[in-house]
């Protein structure tokens, strides 16, 4: 994701989560950040992913949680939500998104599942709930 700037409104939110990760930079909270929302909306419907996106009261925050990549967002439009397994969403993490080796993709999850939770209503809260797998889920409710 080289070459993508980051906004004014989303600096804070993934400041957040850089330090609750313990990343080295901005860059790789943003980048680890899209992979976690990718990961989710993979398991929703467009419908839901775009209710998600509107609960966002920060425009900023909503872009990351829409992606940039237009070939992932046009994809994820046409095909049916995915079953993922709790290990198959930590690998997914662990792969797409060049967590740094002194970080772990639990942690990165923790990170960003805790940063999020703070920028969404407590019933957008709850659905998202309902789509995660039980290992994740659990995660996602904890925070």
């Amino acid at each position: 994701m080289a070459g993508v700037t980051i906004n004014d409104s989303q600096k804070d939110f993934l400041e957040q989560i850089m330090q609750k990760a313990n990343f080295p930079d901005i860059y790789d909270a943003r980048d680890t950040t899209v992979v976690v929302f990718r990961t989710m909306r993979d398991m929703m419907t467009t419908e839901a992913s775009d209710r998600i996106e509107a609960a966002f009261s920060n425009d900023g925050i909503a872009k990351l949680w829409r992606d940039d990549n237009v070939i992932v967002r046009l994809l994820s439009r046409l095909r049916p939500p995915l079953k993922i397994e709790s290990e198959v969403f930590m690998r997914r993490i662990a792969q797409e998104a060049s967590v740094p080796k002194d970080v772990t993709p639990q942690g990165v999850v923790i990170a960003v599942f805790s940063t999020v939770r703070d920028e969404l209503p407590s019933d957008i809260v709850k659905e998202i709930s309902g789509y995660l797998p039980e290992g994740i889920k659990i995660l996602w409710e904890q925070l």
